[in-house]
């Protein structure tokens, strides 16, 4: 995508609620920065769970806040990496020209995006754009998750449920940073890849059932939300930590609001830990993560690879589900 001049520039639009074939390119007013923002020049992005949500405004009473009968906000797309090309008044953490990823609310599909500066950390030097653009939101999820709440450390028996995906790529390789055993649990598509990054075990949820195990875990991480909480604290030491960061399928209108209060009502009866996990974006943990990219101890694990002009059909294959890692736009 090019500019048509100066004060505009092309971005992918969603006028209304719905999936892929609703998205459509359009000419708008390149952002001008406020006092504490910075306009990048999105050179990658990339695709998350949170990107659907918001395009097809499900479960609904995310419509409150993003709008009713229509999306509030139309420019879509969360994680990015591009070059500074722009900075605000008070802006002292980034120069023109320096290379950064984040991750932003919305409009990171298009040929530039303006964001508190705080949003964004500096790429190194030894990092691809699409490595990087790769990394934001499920990088500090799995980051959060097993840090933060799992309070993993070594020796510890870590097993990830959904361990293929964008967070679970990033999951496998973070518990093992983090000195832990790491068991994988994914489909058979998929064994090979979660092996080559690390898994110690790798479980087939297809033909094993990882919730009947006579030696339980440490800490559970949940990212496919196919299993009930009664199943999941079967697996689990008697002093163990669920993170729950998947819900299981709820209705349209209030989406995993059941399934999250089972998990809070449970958490204050028992003595093992389940909670649920609400990723908050920081620049120390994309910092962090591209450090254990540099060190070679990280590695995102990009399955598929389109054109940012392209974002449409890229957005219709990832509502298909069942990835294998991330799905990366490049500009």
């Amino acid at each position: 995508m090019t500019d048509v001049d100066t004060a505009s520039m092309t971005a992918w639009v969603a006028p209304r609620y719905g999936g892929g074939e609703v998205l459509r390119t359009e000419v708008v007013p390149r952002p001008t920065p406020g006092e504490r923002d910075v306009v990048v020049r999105v050179r990658a992005a990339s695709l998350c769970s949170g990107d659907l949500h918001l395009l097809n405004g499900t479960p609904y009473l995310l419509r409150l806040g993003f709008g009713l009968r229509r999306p509030k906000h139309r420019m879509i797309g969360q994680n990015l990496a591009g070059e500074v090309v722009a900075v605000g008044a008070l802006v002292t953490e980034f120069q023109l020209g320096d290379r950064v990823f984040g991750e932003v609310s919305s409009g990171a599909f298009a040929e530039y995006v303006c964001a508190d500066a705080g949003s964004f950390a500096v790429v190194p030097a030894a990092i691809s754009m699409e490595d990087a653009a790769a990394t934001p939101d499920s990088g500090m999820t799995a980051l959060q998750g097993l840090r933060d709440i799992g309070k993993v450390g070594p020796g510890q028996r870590v097993l990830i449920n959904g361990a293929s995906g964008g967070v679970g790529s990033f999951a496998v390789q973070i518990a093992k940073v983090l000195g832990a055993h790491v068991t994988a649990v994914c489909g058979t598509r998929h064994l090979e890849m979660v092996r080559e990054i690390g898994a110690d075990v790798v479980i087939d949820y297809t033909t094993d059932d990882f919730t009947r195990t006579e030696v339980p875990y440490d800490v559970i991480f949940d990212l496919a939300g196919n299993r009930t909480l009664r199943e999941i604290r079967r697996a689990l030491a008697g002093d163990g930590v669920f993170i729950s960061s998947a819900a299981a399928p709820g209705d349209n209108w209030f989406g995993p609001i059941r399934w999250l209060a089972q998990v809070a009502l449970t958490d204050l009866f028992a003595r093992q830990t389940l909670k649920a996990l609400l990723m908050r974006p920081a620049a120390t943990d994309l910092e962090y993560l591209a450090g254990l990219v540099v060190d070679g101890k990280l590695r995102p694990v990009i399955e598929r690879r389109f054109s940012l002009s392209d974002t449409a059909l890229a957005v219709a294959v990832f509502e298909q589900g069942h990835a294998s890692g991330k799905t990366v736009l490049t500009a």
